[in-house]
């Protein structure tokens, strides 16, 4: 029988990060994360696997690094300031093709900002917000069984394409408290990995590395990362589709504002209004077809997010003109109102369709 329990978004991660078989965790306290830390420091030891708080989180991120290069798995987490200053490490994880679960339990800024949730680090996730042409992927979760869930794959999906892998929260998510159902599975034994600074014997030593001085070397490194990146696109762009087949206006919103829309669709869909969701479980790569094909037939499309509007551009580009694309969204730790999205709901649903587009 499938155990179910109850816990924080915060646990859940840390214990799914165990179950996935996470040989090492290094971490450094910063609000509204902090709960993930102290699990792992908790239960790590217990469970044989390495926990270090370490003296900062550029020390933290740089763990990583060293452990993954080992051929182990290895985690960090952190809120929207600490992620920042794991940006450099992030950048050498994906230039020397490391795997490695980052997790960011996104907090109000800009700044030191608020302890209150946020979704305001779109851009520096998803964009890269280290230097250099890199992609990591990025996860946005919705529920505390999702915390869990899409932490089992991001262990997964760093092994399988040799790369940083980000669980994009909240706090408000991290903090929340929901029944969820433990993953059962046993994580895939640990193999030697050919590629691994794991002990060079009867085999000629390997080099982890992100620095190349010889001429071109680092292009060819640039454009195989690049094609490694259009086989992540092709294959692993994850959505939620709610009551999209008859809508007339399409909601697109991720993580905590996707728990506020669905709310707000449930509310007008009693009120006789066809709106439906479109929920981006991957951030990067981003479901840019699947709301293309569903802006066709709409009247608009309106993104709810808690920021001024990051995700706002990527929607803006798979719609591509097709419809209007409206805002609702709240900035600095603020969450948006139901109500509101109603609103802006019914006023969008008055339009007429335009016809040429």
């Amino acid at each position: 029988m499938a155990t179910r329990v109850l816990m924080t978004g915060n646990d859940a991660i840390g214990e799914a990060a165990i179950r996935a078989g996470c040989d090492a965790y290094y971490g450094y306290p910063i609000t509204p994360q902090n709960e993930i830390t102290a699990f792992m420091a908790l239960h790590m030891p217990e469970n044989n696997r390495v926990f270090i708080q370490a003296e900062s989180e550029i020390s933290a991120i740089n763990m990583v690094f060293g452990t993954a290069a080992a051929g182990k798995r290895a985690m960090t987490s952190s809120s929207s300031p600490g992620i920042s200053l794991k940006q450099e490490g992030i950048s050498f994880l994906a230039g020397a093709e490391l795997p490695a679960v980052i997790v960011n339990v996104q907090r109000g800024g800009p700044g030191l900002g608020n302890i209150a949730p946020s979704q305001s680090d779109y851009f520096q996730a998803t964009k890269g917000g280290g230097h250099g042409d890199y992609h990591q992927i990025v996860l946005a979760p919705d529920s505390v069984q999702e915390m869990h869930d899409l932490t089992i794959l991001a262990f997964k999906l760093a092994g399988k394409y040799r790369t940083p892998v980000m669980i994009l929260t909240d706090g408000r998510l991290g903090q929340m408290m929901e029944p969820l159902i433990l993953y059962k599975g046993t994580p895939p034994p640990m193999q030697r990995k050919a590629w691994a600074v794991n002990g060079a014997i009867n085999r000629k030593p390997n080099f982890i590395r992100s620095l190349y001085l010889v001429e071109g070397e680092l292009e060819t490194l640039n454009i195989k990362l690049q094609k490694k990146y259009a086989g992540i696109r092709q294959k692993e762009i994850r959505c939620e589709k709610r009551l999209t087949q008859d809508c007339e206006v399409l909601l697109v919103a991720y993580g905590t504002s996707a728990r506020i829309a669905k709310g707000a669709i449930a509310s007008v869909r009693a009120a006789g209004i066809r709106a439906g969701l479109l929920r981006p479980i991957t951030l990067w790569p981003f479901p840019y077809d699947a709301i293309a094909r569903i802006a066709k037939h709409v009247k608009g499309v309106l993104v709810v997010e808690m920021s001024s509007g990051q995700m706002l551009e990527d929607v803006k580009l798979a719609v591509n003109g097709h419809v209007p694309v409206f805002f609702e969204g709240r900035m600095g730790g603020g969450v948006p109102l139901e109500s509101s999205i109603v609103k802006k709901i019914k006023s969008i649903s008055r339009r007429k369709i335009m016809t040429g587009h």
